[in-house]
């Protein structure tokens, strides 16, 4: 492993290279995934981890919340997340043979704290990691659409072990009604102590939701 750390006047960058078999490829073996974007999908959630004698699972969830900037490039596969911008985004990578590097930006005179980003989406005295984002757009194989009671359930994947999820639909323009019933009324109707919430939804995704007739515990 390799760290390299960067700072320049305004910000301070951190990379780490890792020669191993690959963070997507990893998770994906290990929880038997369809593909490597469902691996990210679930390392997005947060709570997630091949080792969980020695992690807990919320490191990356937290840390990219953190930074100004984090990305993953690993094998083949590219995440990035930035603080300024709505959407999460994966892209395949031109080699596949590049093992994990993980990049990190913060801004020098940042007034975000750690508290901040715990305070946002833990709870009680301990920081019970309680809350989580569901980036649908991750929910997505390839230039497929969101449309399908299978995709909803690949999107539903371990939520039920929050007491609060945000179901983040930037860069999605319409889904199926199939998958908006799987979700905003029968995973929902079943899980009424889950409160859900429903952000950058377009109008035609929020008109699909109402017409499913979503469960007392969705809001927007």
């Amino acid at each position: 492993m390799i760290v390299v750390v960067r700072r320049r006047p305004s910000s301070t960058r951190i990379q780490v290279f890792d020669d191993g078999i690959g963070i997507f490829r990893k998770i994906k073996a290990a929880f038997s995934l369809e593909e490597e974007t469902q691996a990210i999908l679930e390392l997005s959630k947060g709570k997630l981890t091949t080792d969980p004698d020695r992690h807990s699972g919320q490191g990356i969830f937290f840390t990219s919340r953190m930074m100004d900037e984090f990305s993953i490039l690993s094998r083949g596969a590219y995440f990035s997340r930035q603080a300024t911008r709505r959407v999460d985004w994966i892209l395949p990578a031109d080699d596949p043979d590049v093992s994990t590097m993980v990049t990190m930006e913060l801004d020098n005179n940042t007034e975000r704290t750690l508290k901040d980003v715990f305070d946002q989406y833990s709870s009680g005295e301990n920081y019970d990691f309680s809350k989580t984002v569901v980036p649908l757009r991750l929910a997505k194989f390839g230039e497929e659409k969101l449309i399908s009671r299978s995709q909803a359930n690949r999107a539903l994947a371990r939520v039920e072990r929050f007491k609060a999820v945000v179901f983040d639909f930037a860069g999605i323009e319409m889904i199926g009604q199939a998958f908006a019933d799987e979700i905003f009324r029968v995973w929902a109707r079943a899980h009424e102590d889950v409160a859900c919430t429903v952000i950058y939804a377009s109008p035609a995704v929020r008109k699909t939701i109402a017409a499913v007739g979503p469960a007392a515990n969705v809001n927007y």
